[in-house]
């Protein structure tokens, strides 16, 4: 999975793809968040459970832990071994999902530039990306920060690239937050149980997606092809 992703909707719209009933304490306002470009190290929405509340809070993409001071923090986390390396496993048990309208990928086809592509579902529902990460209101000793987990691409997709989100849908992603899930049956959901590329759709954009200074919703749209 490449670094840029959109998650421009408002965050009520997240919340019912979530189809999550009772409180939502949202520190994140209720206008549309409008990051047509978001890349690594900004805020982003990231849905958790604490008190038995869904929150919604702006936390930063990336995460590492405080002896890894030789590298740069992950985006994101291999779900062959999330559940079990030593670099994440002080994050494996705080589960988040960071729900996003969708991402991008860049292919080589030949010229002088990788071509972006815009990946999402065929349907146009957000998408639910299995997260985990240092989360608001947990031990402040290590900053806040969480990764996307994700998994091999299959299928059709495998031509635009060879990773992608485990995305889950909402019964499981609902099931995913759940701190009452166990560890063992939210390791089977991330390997076994994330939407298939059938699910989504990709097609060519600008590549001025390629430049984290340009924001604007022309970015989403379908690259024309000249007649």
């Amino acid at each position: 999975m490449c670094g840029r992703l959109s998650q421009y909707r408002g965050i009520h719209d997240f919340v019912a793809a979530l189809s999550m009933p009772g409180a939502l304490i949202n520190n994140v306002g209720d206008q549309p968040l409008g990051r047509y470009n978001a890349a690594p190290t900004m805020q982003l929405a990231l849905f958790h459970i604490a008190e038995d509340k869904l929150h919604a809070d702006a936390v930063r993409w990336g995460w590492r832990p405080h002896w890894a001071t030789d590298r740069a923090a992950p985006i994101n986390a291999r779900v062959e071994k999330v559940a079990h390396g030593p670099f994440f496993r002080q994050i494996w048990p705080h589960r988040a999902i960071c729900p996003i309208d969708n991402w991008f990928e860049w292919v080589d086809e030949g010229g002088p530039k990788k071509q972006p592509y815009l990946i999402r579902h065929r349907d146009g529902s957000p998408i639910l990306c299995a997260s985990i990460g240092q989360l608001p209101g947990q031990d402040r000793s290590e900053h806040e920060g969480f990764v996307i987990i994700t998994a091999d691409s299959e299928g059709g997709m495998v031509d635009i690239h060879d990773r992608r989100p485990v995305v889950l849908a909402p019964d499981l992603a609902r099931e995913w937050l759940d701190p009452a899930t166990p560890k063992e049956r939210a390791e089977q959901m991330a390997l076994l149980q994330g939407e298939p590329a059938e699910a989504f759709e990709w097609f060519k954009v600008n590549p001025a997606v390629g430049n984290i200074r340009n924001h604007g919703a022309e970015l989403i749209e379908p690259l024309a092809i000249p007649s």
